[in-house]
């Protein structure tokens, strides 16, 4: 997915040195993102990683921030969504996808800063892991084939 944060103008970089870095609050949901309701009235998701950092940090920043948590997001194929979680003037959460990023590969969503994305401080990033199944985990061995009889049971030949 290419994003229309690309779009954005580029920034000057942030001297990390001398400048104080913001908190950014990334809610983690393995699957999907969070449901909208799980940011209702002050409330917000269990799976908060709190993540100081500046405006002019990339996508593969945070990603590769998020794998050094959530160490079964390191598996190779693995997909990371980006989405600005934001309120509006009444307060209600909406959600605005900025990015995709892999462990497997690069992409053209690697690069894309905060500040591309139009982060205001304050607002959250919803992240979406979506983690391959090894279809060799996956598969099932077939049932063994008994057969019965005054002998009992025996295991298949092979």
């Amino acid at each position: 997915m290419t994003s229309v944060a690309t779009a954005a103008p580029a920034v000057a970089p942030v001297d990390r040195e001398k400048t104080c870095p913001l908190l950014l609050r990334v809610f983690v949901n393995e699957g999907q993102h969070n449901l909208p309701d799980a940011y209702h009235r002050g409330r917000v998701p269990g799976s908060e990683l709190q993540i100081y950092t500046w405006k002019d940090a990339t996508l593969k920043e945070l990603t590769n921030l998020i794998k050094d948590v959530y160490t079964s997001a390191n598996a190779k194929g693995t997909m990371f969504n980006f989405a600005l979680t934001f309120p509006d003037k009444r307060g209600v959460f909406h959600f605005k996808e900025v990015g995709t990023t892999s462990v497997a590969h690069s992409g053209p969503d690697d690069k894309i800063t905060l500040s591309a994305c139009r982060l205001a401080i304050g607002d959250y990033m919803d992240v979406a892991v979506r983690i391959p199944h090894d279809d060799r985990r996956d598969r099932r061995l077939p049932p063994m084939r008994r057969s019965g009889g005054e002998r009992g049971f025996r295991s298949r030949p092979y």
